[in-house]
């Protein structure tokens, strides 16, 4: 009786334990582990996977642009990449230095041309918003920081490269 109340109530607890799912989340198919070099074109703005350089960008908070090629490798080893429109207001860029405060494998940079005004990114999945207050995107680093998409997770997210565009 107790092992058929627990197994009814697992896909319940599952769901609460942020299991479910995300509105507007996007989800794609890459591999990892296809290492280049130079500037390399990508389907998504701001890329989600693909190959990208041999080299990760270091986890943190940026300033000025990232190279996508480091970003991508860095979304490989499980880290969340949070783009935000280089006009975005001080009070939008302070929330969501608020949001990765603390977290290990993200990634925090202004980003040109963005589809909507924060786009975090992890390895094959991402989420548009456009409010950098928006609650799914707590939600998505829950999720997809060290999540298992990620082909490399638990790979280094420091002692990579630590510059800018």
């Amino acid at each position: 009786m107790k092992r058929t109340l627990l197994l009814a109530l697992l896909p319940l607890t599952l769901a609460a334990c942020g299991g479910g799912n995300i509105e507007g989340l996007q989800t794609f198919e890459y591999q990892g582990g296809d290492h280049r070099a130079g500037s390399l074109v990508y389907t998504e703005n701001p890329p989600a996977g693909g190959a990208h350089n041999a080299i990760w960008q270091n986890c943190g908070v940026y300033d000025q642009p990232l190279y996508n090629e480091y970003a991508v490798h860095s979304l490989e080893h499980g880290a969340v990449w949070i783009t935000y429109r280089p006009d975005l207001g001080a009070e939008g860029v302070a929330a969501l230095k608020t949001l990765v405060d603390g977290r290990p494998y993200t990634l925090l940079s202004p980003y040109e041309g963005l589809p909507a005004p924060v786009v975090a990114s992890a390895w094959n999945a991402q989420l548009q918003v456009q409010n950098p207050t928006d609650e799914r995107l707590g939600a998505f680093l829950d999720k997809y920081e060290q999540g298992p998409t990620a082909p490399e997770r638990g790979a280094a997210c420091s002692g990579g490269y630590g510059s800018t565009r």
